[in-house]
């Protein structure tokens, strides 16, 4: 779903694009332990890791995780929990921020998950830019109004077709960022 954001936020005039990766912490033998989690690992090793100088940047964060029971990966809160210092300056204040998840069967956490993200983003005092049923899209994707997302099966593949979904959650989120950063500069 990640390149399909990136994609959407192309497609939507976004100025500049990063894709970026969230630094993976588990041990070499945890990932090997499940195909594929190592095969995506080896897929996305290569891809730039986020830093908090990254979010200081954006003007909107896209979020595409897996859904761990419920809640965000260890991995993305520790993330998070690097970025007490750009919150403590207020940085991360208005920044439009929307999220994707992915689980293992379909009931498997993801609107708990992104509600669980959008928690943090709350305290940061960003603005969740949530696809809602703005687009009729949705509902062809499951119809989480939270954020896009999708069942993954034992081999990495999804299950759903999610990909219009994930362009125009994308679309809106950098759209409502245009809108905010013009209000902002005007």
């Amino acid at each position: 779903m990640a390149k399909w954001a990136e994609e959407g936020a192309k497609a939507a005039g976004a100025a500049e694009v990063k894709f970026l990766r969230i630094p993976e912490l588990a041990p070499e033998a945890a990932i090997a332990s499940n195909p594929a989690w190592e095969a995506h690992y080896n897929a996305t090793k290569d891809i730039p890791e986020a830093t908090p100088d990254d979010l200081d940047w954006a003007d909107v964060v896209i979020f595409s995780i897996p859904s761990r029971f419920g809640t965000v990966p260890g991995q993305v809160k520790q993330f998070i929990d690097t970025c007490g210092g750009l919150w403590a300056q207020g940085k991360l204040v208005n920044k439009v921020v929307t999220a994707m998840t992915s689980a293992g069967n379909p009931h498997g956490g993801q609107e708990a998950t992104i509600q669980s993200l959008y928690t943090n983003m709350h305290h940061w005092g960003a603005i969740v830019a949530s696809p809602g049923y703005a687009d009729p899209v949705q509902f062809t994707s499951g119809g989480n109004p939270y954020g896009v997302s999708v069942t993954v099966d034992q081999e990495g593949n999804m299950v759903e077709d999610v990909e219009e979904a994930a362009k125009s959650q994308t679309k809106r989120a950098v759209t409502i960022g245009t809108w905010i950063k013009a209000g902002m500069e005007g």
